[in-house]
């Protein structure tokens, strides 16, 4: 069985098979409705849904509905021993996906297909595998990654969410396993991190990227974080 990657429709009318291979389907727009093991419900954009081989599952979706489809002869580890079948996708993976729909809606490049595949499975292998998200939670997370360099206080979040703040509180929590100041800093850490390996912007400006407008305050938080000054993991 050859590896593969495909972009895909489904039918509006129930449809039930297995197949001799792993496969997973993650949605770019719409939703699919599927029964696969202990999982009945909704997949929506940003998510994972796991078909192990022949294993029985039911589908239907939107006509307008658009998937990237992955079939694999093996799952990378974290997803292989995992009993998650439905999980969210991290923000790399998911602009990834916008890549691989626009490659192989306008051209064949079977050498290119295949790189696509493997840079596919590391970032699968990535993956935290959490729990599929509230869409209360999911919209609040999404405004963070899309909005990092600016103030981010929990009102406003909670706000975006519909929820009062200490609901909000426990829910991120629960859905994420961490606070969400936590959750901001990590992904303003590792923004700062990548910035700094792959680009020569200066610390002012890395700064300003991840939600610190003073030099001092950036260089703090990162030596808090990883333990070493912005400055030494430069050099």
């Amino acid at each position: 069985m050859k590896n593969l990657l495909s972009i895909r429709s489904y039918s509006t009318k129930p449809t039930s098979h297995s197949h001799s291979f792993n496969q997973l389907v993650l949605p770019l727009r719409g939703v699919i409705n599927i029964r696969v093991g202990d999982f009945n419900g909704k997949v929506a954009p940003g998510e994972c849904v796991v078909v192990k081989t022949n294993e029985e599952h039911l589908f239907t979706a939107d006509q307008q509905a658009r998937f990237v489809v992955a079939d694999m002869q093996n799952l990378p580890n974290n997803i292989d021993a995992s009993q998650q079948i439905v999980f969210a996708i991290d923000r790399s993976l998911s602009r990834y996906l916008a890549f691989i729909e626009s490659q192989l809606e306008n051209k064949i490049n079977e050498a290119l297909e295949q790189n696509m595949f493997q840079m596919f499975n590391l970032l699968l292998a990535e993956q935290p595998l959490l729990a599929k998200v509230d869409d209360r939670i999911a919209k609040a997370i999404s405004f963070i990654e899309q909005n990092i360099a600016e103030q981010l206080v929990i009102k406003k979040l909670a706000e975006l969410a519909c929820l009062s703040e200490t609901q909000f509180k426990k829910l991120f929590k629960q859905q994420t396993n961490m606070t969400v100041m936590k959750y901001v800093t990590k992904l303003r850490m590792e923004k700062a991190q990548a910035l700094l390996t792959h680009t020569d912007y200066p610390l002012q400006i890395i700064g300003e990227r991840v939600g610190y407008q003073e030099p001092s305050a950036f260089s703090r938080k990162f030596s808090q974080y990883f333990g070493f000054s912005p400055n030494k993991f430069k050099k």
